[in-house]
């Protein structure tokens, strides 16, 4: 990353992560509730939020859940487990490997095909948030996201997967900035060393399966999407043109993960259309 960007992408740590909290603690507040559950992977994201929501509403106000697969990464949940541990906040284990299973076998028969890794990781992915959900109501607890700036632009994510939650405290956050507030609000030196991965299945990382680096984009993302650079004039700064138009189109096909589902409009107010009103109307 050239470091004039970083730069501008560098964060006041104090002041961010003061927001952060409040926000938290205020938007879970205002709904009449006072806990929080999130999904703790073990990767720095859901380890961030961890953090933050312990800091906004204290650590009896907050549920962790390790919801692994049976392919997922020891090292990860080892990793959440620290988590846990260092800010000795509640935590559950809820495999997902039957339930995950059990969909597959039945629906592979159905379809006379095997599932292939993209189908089998949206699935995790779901289950995962279906299950934050569950728990949720039963704790009566806003679901906490933990999906980055980064991931949302570039799509990378389940639609009503891991990209679902009721609020998500760092979903303006590029992963340039989620890795420089998790260094000064603790979050363990193992999670801020390995390399980023969804754990959907073995050997998977996101920057594998991205085809660049997190560093790259974040770059260019914040020039197109915060300065609103032209891709064009990024190519001729030097920028790969293959690279600006990969990640422009992904920005662009991907939008439909980042908007509510679309309502036919037949009627002279339509929800979200022409009935629109603040999230926190009528609380």
């Amino acid at each position: 990353m050239k470091e004039a960007i970083a730069r501008q992408l560098t964060l006041n740590s104090d002041l961010t992560i003061e927001v952060l909290v409040a926000f938290i603690r205020e938007e879970v507040q205002k709904t009449g509730l006072d806990t929080a559950v999130f999904g703790l992977s073990g990767g720095i994201d859901s380890a961030l939020v961890a953090y933050l929501a312990t800091q906004a509403l204290g650590r009896n106000h907050v549920r962790a859940v390790l919801m692994p697969y049976q392919t997922s990464s020891q090292a990860s949940l080892s990793d959440a487990e620290q988590v846990v541990n260092d800010l000795d906040i509640p935590s559950f284990t809820v495999p997902i490997t039957a339930s995950v299973d059990a969909y597959f076998d039945t629906i592979d028969q159905v379809l006379g095909v095997k599932a292939n890794a993209l189908r089998r990781g949206n699935r995790m992915a779901r289950a995962r948030m279906a299950t934050l959900f569950d728990l949720s109501a039963h704790f009566g607890a806003l679901v906490l996201g933990t999906s980055n700036k980064t991931e949302l632009l570039l799509g990378y994510g389940t639609q009503f997967g891991d990209l679902a939650s009721a609020l998500n405290p760092v979903g303006d956050l590029y992963k340039f900035q989620v890795r420089q507030l998790s260094k000064v609000i603790g979050v363990p030196q193992s999670i801020l060393d390995k390399a980023p991965s969804a754990d959907l299945w073995e050997d998977q990382t996101d920057e594998q399966e991205l085809g660049f680096s997190y560093d790259e984009a974040d770059e260019l993302l914040f020039q197109l999407v915060d300065l609103r650079v032209d891709p064009a004039r990024l190519v001729a700064a030097g920028a790969r043109p293959e690279l600006v138009e990969t990640i422009c189109r992904r920005i662009a096909r991907n939008h439909y993960k980042r908007k509510p589902p679309i309502i036919a409009k037949v009627s002279n107010r339509t929800i979200g259309i022409d009935f629109r009103y603040l999230r926190d109307w009528g609380q």
